[in-house]
């Protein structure tokens, strides 16, 4: 994390301490999520907008249910290239309507998905490149 040019978190770090622990590594993107401590939910915003190179990229935690996601992400993020979300800590890399729909899924509380994961999004001019990347404990 400390080579990435910036850094997006879709929500629930449950803490301030582990907020700052990762704002302390370089350029951190934030949106609050549910499970978030009360100071956090209250500091950070529900959605966020990122620019990035030469891209926008949406953020929000909770997406809603799965029928649609896609078609509700890419309304409520007009003209953005990627949209991040969270919440069901299951990781999904899909495109809808020429748009990335992301779920990192989590690096520390996997619940039902299989593995921990994120993803690392490379950017070059106006193409996006995301890849999965499994966290081995």
């Amino acid at each position: 994390m400390r080579r990435a040019d910036i850094v997006l978190h879709a929500g629930d770090f449950t803490s301030a301490a582990f907020h700052d622990e990762l704002a302390a590594l370089g350029r951190l993107h934030a949106v609050h999520g549910n499970v978030d401590e009360p100071a956090l939910q209250r500091t950070l915003p529900e959605r966020l907008v990122v620019e990035a190179e030469t891209i926008r990229i949406g953020m929000l935690h909770d997406a809603g249910p799965r029928a649609a996601r896609g078609e509700r992400l890419v309304t409520a993020f007009p003209g953005c290239t990627a949209i991040v979300y969270g919440h069901t800590h299951l990781p999904e890399i899909a495109r809808h309507e020429g748009v990335w729909i992301l779920n990192p899924g989590s690096p520390t509380e996997r619940r039902r998905a299989p593995h921990r994961t994120l993803i690392t999004l490379t950017i070059d001019g106006a193409a996006v490149e995301p890849t999965l990347v499994r966290i081995e404990h």
